[in-house]
């Protein structure tokens, strides 16, 4: 990870973090850079934004300096990361950016950049990116007279995207009750209007975003809601999106969590069923609970582990040919349809399973058992200094020597936000809170811990 950039972009509370100053040399980067290496006679870039109110701001600042850098800048609106990543590879263009933070809180903000390929930027370009934002390199000429960039909309761009999802779909979903949350976030402009394409009774929440209600006690990250809103109204499924929808968590017809995990256990042992699972293996994190494990090795599927953050799951996918990788968290990845985590597509290939197997939502996950597990964040002045010190170090060992086989410890810095996430998976939640309680108390009396 860089100074700016961390596994998912340049994020960070807006104006505080992440300035519009920063946006606007991020774009002069961009048009610069990729304006070298064009494929036409111009470079051409797409941005897409979530709701958050700060997204406007960004996006007339990177439009400001990819244009002044002689770029031509391509408008998506309010769009998912997913869609930014289908429109660069199916319309030629030069490179994408999507403003979000995903998840975080709507004062929070991000940008999120890929390359021609609708991948995650390549290490090597973030490194000269963050050199030029530190004045490290030297002034990139402005474009002057003809060479000048222009904006133009191109909402058409999202609408071809929402047509792809639905030509993805194997079955009508006509007769089945699907529930939505979409976040207040990027899914509001996206995902009824493919589900309702599809035939399928579609009941939304959470799609009235005003700017300050993105995540806000609502889609993957404030799960409940949807589990409610599923037992009330007797639906078969629901689907809750993240703020920029390249994630999704679903609930069964009983208002049960069924986690990227399970997910990534019912696609896989489908595919497999289909003779279409490369390699016969499926691509996780360590964050992956081992009850998904367990539960791979007695029907024979083969499974790798990478660093967390979708960014390293594909990079596995993309080097070993494995089609089917994913995140606890939701963000899961098919190969053959996309780059990046899709939450929306991920709610159609799980709908896929149930309709051609022709069996609830429930039935396809009892089979993997996930152990109890307890994940903390703890907010610290230095990610590193707090998982080097000495009495962490030794209180971790002590954990993982209690937990022995049936149970694990993961201690690991966000790449995102300065936090800590202390994670312990046990035979009880009673064990889980006990462990996870040990770590943190050592933390906070090192001092290492931000009081908020």
């Amino acid at each position: 990870m860089g100074k700016y950039f961390g596994t998912d972009g340049f994020r960070g509370e807006a104006n505080v973090d992440l300035t519009v100053e920063h946006a606007y040399k991020v774009g002069r980067f961009l048009g610069w850079y990729y304006g070298k290496r064009a494929k036409g006679e111009r470079c051409r870039i797409v941005i897409g934004k979530d709701t958050r109110r700060s997204s406007y701001m960004f996006e007339y600042s990177l439009v400001a300096g990819l244009t002044a850098s002689g770029a031509d800048v391509y408008l998506l609106h309010v769009t998912t990361t997913p869609s930014v990543s289908h429109v660069i590879c199916t319309e030629d263009f030069d490179c994408g950016i999507m403003i979000s933070a995903s998840h975080n809180p709507y004062y929070d903000n991000g940008i999120k950049v890929m390359n021609g390929n609708g991948e995650k930027l390549e290490e090597s370009v973030i490194g000269e990116i963050e050199a030029y934002l530190d004045g490290e390199t030297g002034e990139i000429p402005l474009a002057t007279k003809e060479k000048i960039g222009r904006t133009q909309d191109f909402a058409a761009g999202r609408n071809r995207y929402i047509g792809y999802l639905i030509s993805i779909a194997t079955r009508s979903f006509k007769g089945k009750k699907v529930g939505l949350d979409c976040a207040n976030g990027s899914a509001s402009a996206v995902a009824k209007s493919v589900f309702d394409a599809l035939g399928a009774d579609t009941y939304v929440i959470n799609n009235e975003p005003n700017g300050l209600n993105i995540n806000l006690d609502c889609g993957s990250t404030h799960i409940g809601r949807l589990q409610e809103f599923v037992r009330e109204n007797h639906l078969d499924v629901g689907f809750a999106y993240d703020g920029d929808a390249d994630r999704c968590l679903a609930v069964d017809e009983n208002g049960e969590l069924v986690d990227g995990d399970r997910i990534l256990y019912i696609c896989g042992k489908y595919m497999k069923e289909q003779g279409i699972l490369r390699n016969n293996k499926i691509v996780t994190t360590v964050m992956s609970n081992l009850g998904l494990y367990k539960a791979l090795d007695k029907i024979g599927i083969e499974y790798e582990k990478t660093a967390v953050g979708d960014k390293y799951v594909y990079e596995n996918m993309s080097r070993t040919g494995n089609c089917l990788g994913g995140e606890q968290s939701g963000h899961i990845i098919f190969s053959k349809y996309a780059s990046t985590g899709d939450g929306i597509l991920t709610s159609l290939k799980i709908m896929e399973v149930m309709l051609e197997k022709k069996e609830s939502l429930a039935k396809l996950a009892s089979e993997v058992t996930i152990l109890p597990q307890l994940l903390k964040n703890v907010r610290v002045a230095d990610k590193a200094a707090a998982q080097e010190d000495e009495d962490v170090k030794r209180a971790a060992k002590e954990v993982e020597e209690r937990l022995g086989d049936d149970g694990r410890l993961l201690l690991r810095p966000s790449g995102t936000e300065p936090l800590i996430r202390v994670m312990v998976e046990a035979e009880t939640p009673e064990l889980c809170e006990e462990c996870v309680d040990k770590i943190i108390g050592v933390l906070r009396e090192k001092g290492l811990v931000i009081q908020e």
